[in-house]
């Protein structure tokens, strides 16, 4: 395949705001994007081509054929590119992860309109409102208005003649109350369209326009002793006020906007969106992005907030974003608030979008269970400032009972979870006392001697349960080795969970939340565990071995064969001769007769 002029290509795009379009070889579309500078921006991609990452290479690597839109102003060109990507699904433009059919509700066009509920919207001239992410909040609002409003739910041709002609007939509705009769000319058409505008503005989000012309409705026909009359709209208030206090409201000084955060990782984007009218969030929704290449939070946030104000039929004029957004439009601003009545609904907006996040992972982690050990790893990778995954985890942590049995132990993570077949103990040989800081450097130090002399490959991170001097003893060690640059080694101090790093005074605190941090105290917890239970086991078998010494005639050596023959001093009481005789001589067997019957 020739090789792409990208000079040639370049030099016929003008400085202006427009869409791009990229094609391969073999006259496929594989991406469109947007600019504010459509030469600069397209430029950038060949100029800049060390400073690409892998997967847009690949994509430029492909490039045969650049087509573009000029449009007017930077505005269009997000809505075109929008508009664009989801007619054509390029490879390599994102994927809105949202194939959900959401419902509406509609007020037909027709005399007498009906009001219902379709997933299916016609342009023929009827009033949709949504679409409603959430079924049971349709549902909610439908009912609040059939308890409300005496609305016909027949699908009859009610035109002014046929009414006139007496064509139809009331029926069960009319008898129950839920319908006033229109079709009997028992309700005009002017009476049934005020309860439609009064509905309309419930739908919009302006319930308390509402109920404040119901409460006048009652005053007057109080004022006029139409108490029949002021009894029926109080019933009709009881009802609204009720909905009202269960809806969310937020501040009524706050009309018209739309909110948008984002949460994202190095696969996914998810992105929230409220939209706020007369200071109640009227419809909200979280939709998930599919990554293609590394694209930054902002490119992902303009492309969503797009697609919900196109979705929803926004017309507010300003929208309330997690951080500044680089595009300019007069006739609508982007807000990021630092605190007040605003900023309280982003940190709701944000709340949303990570409680969606972490569902919709865990959803995917269940089904395969090698995203959240890559997902962790990627973190720990950041967190810790690894240059490389740390796939392969090792713990120390010591044991000793006032100077006396030292242990220690290790413990080894494999893709962020346990490998208990490697764990190790070390019985400490070349330290006497109490002297925490030499037996972490003998333990690191014969550990490691090991893997090299057997060629093992060593671990990308080791974890030393302790601080700064326990740290500076495992250092020493990995020095003698020659491999302290080959492997990254940090202490975790017990008191506040601090983190060091070797040769850095100031430790380094992680959120307490972290899933690094849970996997760091969860194996500095496991070598805890793993190596008090070797300690005590020791231990235990010390205590044995000096009263079994204490008996006449039995020496250490004795009393490691009694240990390991019945492996406690119960099992040897209740013994036999003859299982006894197998290890002791007759005097032994005399002594240890004599001092058990003693005790007893």
């Amino acid at each position: 395949m020739s090789a792409f002029d990208y000079k040639k290509a370049l030099a016929d795009i003008p400085h202006k705001p427009g869409v791009y379009q990229y094609w391969d070889g073999e006259g496929t579309l594989i991406y469109i994007g947007k600019a504010k500078d459509l030469r600069n921006r397209v430029g950038s991609y060949f100029i800049q081509d060390s400073q690409l990452n892998g997967k847009t290479r690949v994509l430029v690597s492909r490039i045969r054929k650049i087509t573009f839109t000029i449009v007017d102003t930077e505005i269009d060109a997000w809505l075109l590119e929008n508009s664009l990507i989801k007619k054509h699904q390029p490879r390599y433009n994102i994927m809105l992860k949202d194939d959900k059919t959401y419902p509406w509700i509609i007020i037909k066009k027709e005399n007498f309109p009906r009001l219902y509920w379709t997933r299916k919207m016609v342009k023929d001239g009827s009033t949709y409102f949504g679409p409603y992410a959430s079924v049971g909040m349709m549902h909610t609002i439908l009912d609040l208005i059939k308890e409300t409003y005496p609305l016909r739910t027949c699908n009859l041709p009610l035109s002014p003649s046929n009414i006139e002609a007496g064509k139809f007939k009331v029926c069960l509705e009319y008898q129950i109350g839920n319908c006033k009769g229109p079709c009997q000319a028992y309700q005009s058409e002017e009476d049934y369209n005020k309860n439609l505008e009064e509905i309309k503005d419930i739908l919009n989000g302006k319930i308390g326009n509402v109920i404040k012309d119901v409460k006048q409705i009652i005053k007057t026909a109080v004022e006029e002793l139409n108490f029949e009359y002021a009894h029926q709209y109080q019933k009709k208030l009881l009802v609204l006020e009720k909905y009202q206090s269960k809806s969310t409201v937020v501040s009524s000084s706050i009309t018209n906007v739309d909110v948008v955060s984002i949460a994202s990782d190095e696969r996914y984007a998810f992105v929230n969106y409220l939209k706020i009218m007369n200071g109640s969030i009227i419809q909200t929704q979280t939709i998930e992005i599919k990554k293609r290449l590394d694209e930054t939070d902002e490119e992902l946030l303009t492309i969503a907030i797009t697609e919900f104000r196109t979705k929803f039929n926004s017309t507010s004029k300003e929208v309330i974003v997690p951080f500044e957004i680089s595009l300019a439009d007069s006739n609508l601003k982007f807000t990021v608030p630092k605190l007040g009545e605003k900023k309280n609904l982003l940190e709701l907006s944000h709340k949303n979008v990570l409680f969606f996040k972490r569902e919709k992972l865990n959803q995917y982690e269940k089904l395969n269970p090698d995203l959240r050990s890559e997902r962790i790893l990627t973190q720990m990778q950041k967190d810790l400032r690894l240059t490389r995954l740390p796939h392969h985890i090792e713990c120390f942590d010591n044991s000793n009972f006032q100077g006396k049995y030292p242990v220690s132990a290790i413990v080894v993570f494999k893709d962020a979870k346990p490998s208990k077949k490697d764990y190790r103990h070390f019985n400490v040989k070349t330290v006497e006392g109490p002297n925490d800081f030499a037996t972490m450097e003998e333990a690191v130090f014969r550990r490691y001697k090991r893997m090299l002399d057997e060629q093992q490959p060593l671990p990308q991170l080791i974890i030393i349960d302790g601080g700064k001097g326990q740290l500076s003893s495992a250092l020493s060690s990995l020095k003698k080795l020659g491999i302290d640059k080959q492997v990254t080694v940090i202490g975790i101090a017990k008191r506040l969970e601090e983190l060091y790093y070797p040769g850095d005074s100031f430790p380094l605190y992680l959120d307490k939340k972290s899933e690094t941090l849970k996997v760091i105290q969860q194996l500095r917890d496991e070598a805890h565990r793993f190596g008090i239970t070797f300690h005590r086991k020791k231990r235990d078998q010390g205590t044995l071995k000096t009263e079994l010494e204490s008996i006449e005639g039995i020496g250490k050596t004795t009393a490691d064969k009694l240990l390991r023959q019945f492996k406690s001093v119960k099992r040897i009481k209740e013994a036999s001769q003859e299982e006894l005789s197998k290890v002791l001589n007759k005097a032994q067997l005399k002594a240890i007769a004599a001092y058990f019957s003693s005790e007893s």
